[in-house]
């Protein structure tokens, strides 16, 4: 801190000594030198002068240092003794000082003796430091002279406080302080600080800082208590010495009361502190927390400390000009380097503190995970778990636990992290590694919010450090591709992708990383390699680029080799690589998922064009003469036109290619009835509009079906040309998907260029079976299925199609349509049930599992008249004195119950043959074309008026067509399901879909190609009309109520109808339920009254559930949960409605456990099922109910009883064990509270003597151990301080615990009687957990002085009945002991008490002590 004036040694060097007696000069070196500068030397007759000349001192004038001959301790000793040994001591110890002050009264000379002296030493000696001490200094180290020499400089200092510092840089104040720093011994501590304090207070405030800073290199440890107090008043009074005052009292030793009352004032003011001042500040904070009030310190600290508030300012500029410039800031001055420094060295004192300080740690990220609303959370709470993460690797489990947990409450979100990195760049980029490793560590979990956050972590790594943190980050998510696990392969492509949109040119350094993926195609599904060569495509052909031509290369490589491949596996991915490749080149203002990357183009020049014609064709002529093949690329560019917008010229010539074919293929005129050898007659069917027999076109699907399964040699096919492609109507909905999308592209959604394609009539057969099923062979009953499975995947893909127009003629059309789904789902199933082998067509494409072998038939010449397709040569062509026009659309109103109401007749009809069907469609839910998410918009329309109109005008009749209940029910099971695969996964698939390959993906590859997030945005706009029809159908179970004067299932029910509309019922519920309930809680808990199954009124409380997660009045509504369950439990549902339902007892299982979840008081409650209702079935019949319980019967009892003693057991293992610092008064709501649960287990024990079927023991040995161990180790540690207090209470519970626990031991003998190997592999662990508990119960008697009442008897083996089991060690001296344990709790002495306690616990011990692992959950 001072500034030494370093001088040359003379050459000539003077050593003087002078004796004590005579002060006689001689010389201190055989060779005496002279002195450089002779007038230099400080000559006089004062004892001051004489006495330091004595010593060893010559001091000089000017600017010349003192020297000094001896060395300084010797210096220090020998003027001590001159001074100690003086005849006029202590007289000369004033006349010493008096000299030294006349001395300094020249201002050189006292520079002179605050600097350090120069050190006079022979040439022959060399040891020691050529540094020393000032005069000042040496003399402040002698006893007796420093207390009058400190009081001489505190005199002397004031004349130099407000002096300007010296020309040479000295500042003499700071020079006086620096003589007290470092003194072997203070004489005077206390006089020393006060004077210290006092100079402290009327010096600048330049010169207080120094001072203060320089306390505790000056002050002993006896002063710091002292000094500590005086600079925590001058805290209070300046602010400005803020920093110097911590930064001195972190170094001192103080009470640690002193610092928490500091550490108190400085967290006050810390939203008001200077951004300067703030490290030090948090040092402070930090260095002053102990491990008892860590936590406290912490939370507040984070509470109060709004970092954002002093970075933003000083970084958010720094942070954009980094992100425009490419790492290259440029701060404008030094205040952002001063600002930056700050929150650099802030940050290092954090990461200083946490990661040598576990408290200190471990306490931030408990204050973290303690933070109790979501709002609370800020980005420095995100920062500072990723900086101890990286700092502490034994915290790291636990940190990333946190982080889980915080992910999934919803307190860690996109937004939130987003803004951690923009606020806290310039720290989080140093810890690159450690976050890139948190972020792969995320996405091992099975949690998809758990995965997105990690997925978050890698993309903003990449977006916001450098380019080598880049590269690590592809190398990351490069190596979760590869590995093979798919929610990580789906994770890792969703996050390149978006990093494609986020920095093309970035993402372009690492394409050679990307390009390697293309070695493990064939371990990935079709959705992800639809995403690699999307990454891929945008990375070679987005914009021309000279490190891009390599990546071409390679695609266009290993697509040609997968097309050439004859295994349909490979030939998917060449199809799939090469449309998605084509689609990017082909790309009109270039987008990926809809995002524009880089600036639109006008159209694409010829090269670009003959390339993306020629890839087409290629895969094209690849795939013609496989059916499955061709239907894949239909399938392919299809979904490529419908998320891409195409160039203009690439559009024109898809769309001329595409609508010349299908003409060809598959559409015919109408006039020209097939005639052929084939099985059954051909007839045009379904059709909407009346032609003449000359106009009109069709869809030739029957002959073209007949040609595929039944032409098995050359003389069968039409087409004499073998080259010809082949025709196959596997093709037809793919091909006719691909062709509207094209024309809606061209026509912007307009498709009455072929809107004669919904009302145009097929070419099939009669389809009802009547008495002819039984008659069929199964090649005919085959060629039946497959006829109508194409005919209902045409009308799939046509509802598709239509079902956007807005005219209610179209509207009207798409109604019929559904209609005949319907009618042909209900044929449908008669053949199937009469034809189990059959395998229906595909209707999917885009499968790994699927073998693909070609068919042999040839195409069937079709020719057709072009005008005829067309919706306008149509019209044309219906002349006549009729016309449709004037068409309207209303909606119902839904608020009268009739109008909801379908002709009973009707829907018997509907439902007529129903009863025969002996298959569900839903297992074959696979085979069916997949219905878009638009065509729910169907749910939005009420009633469809049609006016027709004849030549003049009038109006001559008026149809009227209404979405029935079967068409309803039909919309609403395709998009339950729908919604179970996108929106919730079952427990235990690591992603909500393409998990399980070739299973659960099926059916949905369309809605796949869309995220989770659109999916739910389209179900929220459906919910209006969802909840309209749920009112309706609410409505329609009200009246038929009142009509059957309260009885839901009265003999005027119309059976069929009742369960198409409880199914519909159902249905809506089970997508409320998927969506995650965006309606409101009293909104839906109205309709429990009208709930027609027990399916459904599972699902409105599942929906209820969801809606009290995100409640704020939640215990309110807890209760109504608890009290519908309770009705619905109560209440007697329609005969055969449980035994109907595919999973009963999973339903009752599951509706019980939310009553006692939800219940206020779980105990009552299972004291109320097993003590009152189980007992009214023990004298009924076998098919009786409870009169309470309807829904327990004989047959649900092991149902009840397993609920019941599984949230026994839970319940009492979530109680809090007690301890000896509780108050009496939780000991005793403790103990009373375990009376209850003990009773309870007890009526639940018991009643295995009246149920003793096999479930319901190996339910009592699973939960009967779990609710013993829950007994050891929360009751037990009660029992232990409650003994001498309430011993009666103790007794009657060990009591009433012991008959329990012989039980339990009569149902292990009764298990190995039996040898019944499901129950016997529980007894090891049982008898174990028993033999603990008479161990745990013998040491509670001896922590209560009772260890002799303790005594132990042999319990003889009995079964459930209590015979006894007669065994080869059996010996009647046992008899007596086994039969005394109840007949003596009755003893009234205390003795005898704890005597009864012992022998209480005597009746659980065991012979055996076979141990085992319990192989049950």
């Amino acid at each position: 801190m001072i500034s030494q004036r370093r001088l040359s040694k003379s050459e000539n060097k003077e050593s003087l000594t002078e004796d004590a007696s005579d002060a006689r000069k001689q010389p201190l070196s055989r060779k005496t030198k002279k002195s450089r500068v002779q007038n230099e030397v400080e000559e006089n007759d004062s004892v001051f002068l004489k006495l330091l000349k004595t010593s060893g001192i010559i001091l000089k004038t000017k600017e010349s240092q003192n020297q000094l001959a001896v060395d300084q301790i010797v210096f220090q000793k020998k003027l001590f003794q001159i001074l100690r040994k003086h005849p006029s001591y202590p007289k000369i110890i004033e006349e010493f000082i008096s000299g030294l002050e006349s001395y300094i009264e020249d201002q050189d000379n006292f520079r002179n003796c605050l600097l350090s002296c120069e050190r006079l030493q022979d040439e022959e000696a060399s040891m020691g430091t050529s540094y020393s001490k000032s005069l000042i200094k040496l003399l402040l180290g002698i006893d007796i002279l420093q207390p009058a020499i400190i009081k001489t400089l505190f005199e002397k200092l004031p004349e130099f406080l407000f002096e300007t510092v010296n020309s040479d840089g000295i500042s003499v104040p700071r020079l006086i302080i620096s003589q007290l720093k470092w003194l072997d011994r203070i004489v005077d501590g206390r006089d020393l600080t006060t004077k210290i304090m006092q100079l402290i207070s009327i010096a600048p405030e330049n010169l207080q800082h120094d001072f203060i800073t320089s306390l505790p290199e000056i002050l002993g440890d006896s002063q710091h208590a002292d000094v500590g107090k005086e600079l925590s008043d001058l805290l209070k009074e300046n602010t400005s010495l803020t920093v110097p005052i911590l930064d001195v009292l972190s170094s001192l030793r103080l009470d640690p009361k002193l610092l928490s009352k500091v550490r108190q004032l400085m967290m006050d003011k810390l939203s008001s502190v200077k951004l300067d001042d703030l490290p030090v500040i948090i040092k402070f904070i930090l260095h002053s927390v102990t491990a008892t009030d860590a936590l406290e310190v912490i939370s507040e600290l984070r509470e109060k400390l709004d970092l954002q508030h002093f970075i933003l300012p000083v970084w958010l500029h720094a942070s954009q000009s980094k992100l425009k410039n490419k790492g290259r800031i440029s701060f404008s001055g030094n205040q952002e380097n001063s600002g930056q420094d700050c929150v650099f060295l802030l940050f290092d004192v954090i990461k200083s503190a946490v990661r040598y300080e576990k408290t200190i740690s471990e306490a931030w990220v408990k204050a973290i995970e303690h933070i109790p609303s979501v709002s609370e959370h800020k980005t420095f709470d995100l920062a500072m778990l990723i900086i101890i993460y990286s700092t502490n690797a034994q915290t790291k489990k636990y940190i990333e636990r946190v982080l889980r947990n915080k992910i999934r409450s919803g307190c860690f979100e996109e937004e939130l992290l987003q803004s951690a990195f923009y606020i806290h760049y310039f720290v989080l980029k140093d810890l690159c590694p450690s976050i890139l490793s948190l972020a792969q560590n995320l996405l091992h979990s099975p949690d998809q919010s758990i995965i997105l956050f990690g997925s978050l972590l890698y993309k903003y790594a990449f977006k916001f450090f450098d380019t080598y943190c880049q590269q690590e980050a592809i190398g990351a998510l490069v190596t979760h591709v590869c590995s093979g696990n798919e929610a990580e392969v789906d994770t890792a492509l969703d996050v390149l992708l978006e990093l494609v949109v986020l920095d093309l040119s970035a993402m372009r350094l690492n394409a050679v990383f990307v390009k390697g993926i293309l070695d493990y195609l064939d371990k990935m599904s079709p959705q992800q390699i639809r995403k690699l060569f999307c990454i891929l495509s945008t990375l070679a052909f987005s914009k021309q680029h000279e490190g891009s031509n390599h990546i071409q290369d390679d695609m266009h490589l290993v697509v040609r080799k997968q097309l050439s491949s004859t295994i349909f596996k490979y030939k998917l991915i060449g199809i799939i690589g090469a449309v998605t490749m084509a689609g990017i080149m082909a790309a009109d203002g270039y987008a990926c998922r809809s995002s524009s990357l880089t600036q639109g183009k006008t159209d694409l020049s010829n090269e670009q064009y003959t390339q993306v014609t020629s890839l087409l064709q290629l895969v094209h002529s690849c795939t013609e003469q496989s059916p499955q093949a061709s239907a894949l690329y239909y399938d392919e560019f299809a979904n490529l036109l419908q998320k891409r917008k195409l160039a203009p010229k690439v559009l024109e010539w898809v769309g001329q290619t595409i609508l010349n074919d299908f003409q060809d293929s598959f559409v015919v005129d109408l006039c020209a009835v097939p005639n052929g050898d084939y099985p059954f007659p051909v007839k045009a069917l379904y059709e909407l509009e009346e032609y003449s027999s000359c106009d009109g076109i069709a869809v030739n699907l029957l002959p073209l079906l007949f040609s595929q399964d039944f032409a098995k040699d050359g003389s069968r096919m039409t087409s004499q040309d073998s080259d010809h492609k082949l025709v196959s109507p596997l093709c037809l909905p793919p091909y006719f998907r691909l062709l509207r999308l094209c024309v809606a592209r061209q026509h912007n959604g307009n498709l009455e260029e072929i809107d004669g394609l919904l009302d145009c009539p097929i070419f099939l057969t009669d389809l009802e079976p009547g008495e002819r099923l039984e008659s069929m062979s199964v090649k005919e009953r085959s060629f039946m299925c497959s006829l109508i499975y194409l005919t209902l995947n045409w009308f799939r893909e046509v509802v598709n199609a239509f079902c956007g127009q807005t005219s209610p003629e179209m509207m009207g059309k798409v109604l019929a349509r559904l209609k005949h789904i319907v009618e042909l789902q209900r044929i449908l199933e008669k053949y199937l049930a009469v034809t189990p082998d059959y395998v229906p067509p595909l209707a999917t494409f885009d499968l790994e599992t699927v073998d693909v072998i070609p068919h042999t038939s040839t195409a069937v010449s079709a020719k057709i008249r072009k005008q005829g397709m067309t919706g306008r040569g149509k019209k044309r062509k219906r002349g006549g004195n009729k016309t449709s026009s004037h068409d309207t659309l209303s909606k119902e109103d839904g608020s009268e119950c009739d109008s909801t109401l379908p002709d009973r007749g009707q829907l018997e009809k509907d439902f007529k043959g129903k009863e025969e069907k002996t298959v569900a469609l839903q297992n074959y839910h696979a085979f069916f074309r997949e219905l878009d998410m638009e065509v729910f918009n169907v749910l939005h329309c009420g009633l469809v008026t049609k006016v027709i109109l004849d030549s003049e005008m009038h109006t001559e009749a008026t149809e009227v067509v209404q979405l029935q209940p079967p068409e309803l029910l039909f919309l609403l099971e395709d998009l339950s399901q729908k919604v179970e695969n996108m929106l919730t996964p079952p427990i235990g698939r690591r992603i909500p879909f393409l998990k399980s390959k070739g299973s659960q993906n099926i059916g949905f590859s369309h809605l796949h190609q869309r995220s989770a997030h659109e999916i739910a945005r389209c179900i929220v706009q459906l919910l209006t009309p969802m909840c309209n029809h749920l009112e309706n159908i609410h409505n329609y179970f009200q009246c038929l109520t009142a009509e059957n004067h309260g009885i839901a299932d009265g003999p005027g029910m119309q059976v069929q109808e009742y369960h198409l509309m409880s199914s519909c019922y159902q249905r809506i519920l089970q997508i409320f339920h998927g969506l995650f309930a965006c309606q409101s809680f009293y909104y839906l808990q109205n309709f429990h009254h009208s709930i027609p199954s027990f399916q459904s009124a599972l699902y409105l409380l599942r929906l209820l559930m969801v809606i009290l997660e995100k409640s704020t009045a939640s215990a309110q509504k807890k209760e109504k949960i608890a009290s519908l369950a309770r009705q619905f439990l109560c209440r007697v549902w329609p005969s055969g409605e449980r035994e109907k339902s595919s999973t009963p007892n999973d339903q009752l299982q599951a509706l019980l456990g939310i009553y006692l979840e939800h219940t206020d008081s779980v105990l009552k409650a299972i004291e109320e099922i097993a003590g009152v209702c189980v007992p009214e079935l023990i004298n009924s019949s076998k098919d009786a109910s409870s009169s309470t319980f309807p829904t327990l019967t004989r047959h649900t009892f092991v149902i009840f009883f397993r609920v019941m003693m599984a949230e026994l057991e839970k319940t009492v293992r979530g109680l809090q064990a007690g301890t000896a610092a509780d108050s009496q008064k939780i000991h005793e709501e403790k103990l009373l509270y375990w009376n209850m649960a003990v009773r309870d287990f007890s009526i639940l024990i018991n009643l295995i003597k009246v149920f003793d079927s096999r479930p319901v023991l190996h339910v009592c040995l699973k939960y009967g151990r779990l609710f013993v161990e829950a007994f050891l180790k929360q009751c037990m540690p009660l029992l232990d301080f409650s003994f001498r207090k309430h011993r009666e209470d103790v007794l009657s519970l060990l009591e009433t615990f012991q008959l329990n626990t012989r039980l339990l031991q009569h149902l292990c003998g009764h298990s190995k009687i039996h040898q019944d190997m499901k129950l016997t592999e529980h007894v090891p662990l049982l008898k174990k957990t028993l033999e603990l508990l008479v161990c745990r119960v013998k040491a509670m008697l001896i922590l209560n002085n009772c260890r002799e009442a303790f005594w132990l008897g042999n319990l003889k083996n009995r079964d459930l009945q209590g015979e006894e089991i007669i065994s080869q060690n059996s010996q009647a001296s046992t008899a007596d002991e086994s039969e005394d344990d109840t007949s003596s709790l009755v003893s009234k002495s205390k003795a005898m008490e704890v005597d009864e306690e012992g022998e209480a616990s005597d009746g659980e011990k065991e012979q055996d002590s076979d141990e085992s692992d319990d192989k049950t959950d």
